[in-house]
C-alpha cells in the first residue's frame, strides 16, 4: 500500500504542478509500474488525463480572451 500512497502524492502534486509535459510524463511512468493493480494505475492515470483536459479547456478560453480583449472593432491593437 506505499508504493500506492506514493504514486498518489506523485499525482496530486503533478496535478498541483499544473504542467501538462510531466502530468504526460507521469502518465508514462505509470503504463509501465507493475507493482500497482490494473486498475489503480487506472484510477491515478485517469486524474491526470482529466487534469491534462481541463488545463487545455482552461489555455484555449484564455487564448480566446486575450485575443478578444486585443481585438477593438476587428483589428488587433
Amino acid at each position: 500500500m506505499a508504493h500506492l500512497e506514493d504514486v498518489i502524492a506523485r499525482v496530486d502534486a503533478a496535478i498541483t504542478e499544473n504542467v501538462i509535459e510531466h502530468m504526460n510524463e507521469l502518465l508514462i511512468v505509470l503504463s509501465d509500474d507493475t507493482d500497482l493493480s490494473r486498475e489503480e494505475r487506472y484510477e491515478q492515470q485517469q486524474r491526470l488525463r482529466n487534469a491534462i483536459a481541463q488545463k487545455g479547456h482552461h489555455h484555449k478560453a484564455e487564448v480566446e480572451q486575450r485575443r478578444e480583449d486585443l481585438t477593438k472593432g476587428g483589428t488587433i491593437i
